[in-house]
């Protein structure tokens, strides 16, 4: 293979994978530099440059200064100091074998390049892949062109991930790396359900139904604030579908994790009762300064209200933004009577000293003795 078929092969890769014919010259003419170097057995102080002809083929080599850590010197006018024209030179089968793995090499680049683009352009999404290994530390899902990761944080502790099943996880971020494209997926991400609604709810999709928030303990609940930007939409029905069609599907993608779908509300007292659904709430006492809500229940929704191991009234804080503090009805009351008969007890101490000031008060000045 002679220059001309090397620089019509280069242009060819051009065409069919989308590598700049100038990216592939440049490579080939740095790699052609330094196998020319070691042939003319250069002097430290002194580098070499080739050109090659794209049309022609013509290599020509130059000779210029180096400075102390081996880089060319360049100039005022930006030309290379010192240089000098060494002539044109051959290409013969170390240079043909050269150019052959720089091309390589550049392919190589392009491709893992291109592949990195086209992740990259999917971080925030759902992908697809075959489970390939998993273990206790990570799970491998294999995506066709790459495989991607999922460390054991991103995983659902009791969930199996069976060589060659079929998985969706969530790309949390695409990194560059030395031998292609690094993907770190998740199965816990609060993204996942957010992007499981959008694909089985249109309106989301089209931007007609907004998920305002999500609070997910991963595996066992999730909660979810919908808004609608039209008046006459239900957010809440358009999620669940016809006879909960909708959050079925993402209910099974999710292997039976709960989910609470909740309207959202600029009213923070109506935003904080509905966070804490299923229970019934009956009242919602914001303090604006301290970011708090005290939230009220009947005495039977109160174990509700909490849920299993306070999950509930967790999700719901972590929802809404606020710090939820829930009394039963009953609870409110006894708390309520106690400060009362705190307020009468302290009223009663200070009785017998308020009535003594008074008389105190009423005996007036004593009369001065006579004689005085």
């Amino acid at each position: 293979m002679d220059i001309v078929e090397v620089l019509e092969a280069m242009r060819t890769l051009e065409r069919e994978k989308n590598i700049p014919f100038e990216s592939l010259l440049d490579g080939l003419q740095e790699a052609l530099a330094a196998a020319y170097r070691r042939s003319l057995a250069l002097s430290e102080d002194r580098g070499i440059r080739v050109e090659i002809e794209p049309l022609s083929g013509e290599i020509r080599v130059f000779e210029h200064d180096l400075d102390e850590e081996g880089s060319p010197v360049i100039g005022e006018t930006g030309n290379y100091e010192g240089e000098v024209a060494v002539g044109a030179r051959p290409f013969g089968r170390i240079e043909a074998q050269t150019a052959k793995q720089v091309v390589l090499q550049k392919i190589r680049e392009a491709e893992r390049e291109q592949t990195y683009v086209e992740y990259a352009a999917h971080e925030g999404d759902i992908v697809t892949g075959i489970v390939q290994q998993s273990d206790a530390r990570y799970t491998l899902l294999d995506l066709g062109k790459v495989e991607a990761l999922m460390p054991q944080a991103e995983q659902i502790p009791h969930e199996r991930y069976d060589h060659g099943s079929r998985l969706r996880a969530y790309v949390v971020e695409v990194r560059r790396s030395p031998r292609g494209p690094s993907i770190i997926v998740s199965r816990t991400h609060p993204g996942l359900v957010r992007q499981l609604f959008s694909m089985e709810v249109p309106e989301i999709a089209d931007g007609i139904v907004e998920v305002k928030a999500i609070a997910r303990e991963a595996g066992y609940r999730t909660k979810i604030a919908v808004w609608s930007n039209e008046p006459g939409v239900d957010p809440v029905g358009a999620c669940v579908g016809a006879k909960g069609s909708r959050v079925r599907m993402v209910v099974n993608e999710l292997r039976g994790e709960k989910l609470d779908i909740v309207p959202f509300s600029e009213d923070q007292a109506a935003f904080v009762a509905a966070s804490l659904s299923p229970a019934k709430v009956k009242e919602v006492r914001i303090n604006e300064r301290e970011k708090t809500a005290l939230v009220v229940v009947p005495d039977y929704q109160l174990s509700l209200a909490i849920g299993k191991e306070g999950q509930n009234a967790r999700l719901a804080a972590r929802l809404t933004g606020w710090r939820v503090d829930i009394k039963s009805e009953s609870q409110l009351a006894q708390e309520q009577a106690r400060r009362q008969a705190a307020v009468d007890q302290s009223e009663a101490a200070r009785a017998p000293e308020v009535v003594a000031e008074v008389q105190g008060e009423s005996a007036g000045p004593e009369p001065a003795s006579e004689g005085q």
